[in-house]
């Protein structure tokens, strides 16, 4: 599995990269800025695009509607992350394109893996 990271921390990106990695998963970039995602997006075709809700002053649903849109054809699936409660952001979370929504604590290919399967039924 080939994930791109889009966040704004860069401690977090080290950090999800080192563990997913050791997980098994192919962390073929990361990103910080919407326009940075979008381009490696492009660049890189991951399976998969993990996308922080909070991207500092970005918006992670913005993200995630642009690489739905822009996607030309079949975008990656795209993955919602955050530490804030799910419920938090809800109604976001159910009207974006993104496939699911996965609490950062809870990162791991295991969890990336079941949210794709349940994607594909």
């Amino acid at each position: 599995m080939r994930c791109l990271i889009a966040d704004d921390s860069d401690h977090f990106k080290e950090a999800a990269r080192l563990f997913l990695e050791a997980d098994g998963v192919a962390v073929v970039g990361v990103a910080s800025t919407i326009a940075e995602t979008l381009g490696r997006v492009g660049e890189l075709r991951p399976d998969v695009v993990l996308v922080d809700i909070d991207l500092g002053g970005e918006s992670g649903f913005d993200l995630a509607q642009r690489l739905y849109d822009e996607g030309g054809g079949e975008p990656p699936p795209i993955i919602l992350i955050s530490t804030h409660d799910e419920q938090d952001f809800a109604e976001l979370i159910a009207t974006s394109p993104a496939v699911a929504f996965l609490p950062k604590p809870r990162l791991s290919k295991r969890a990336i893996d079941e949210i794709l399967r349940g994607a594909d039924a």
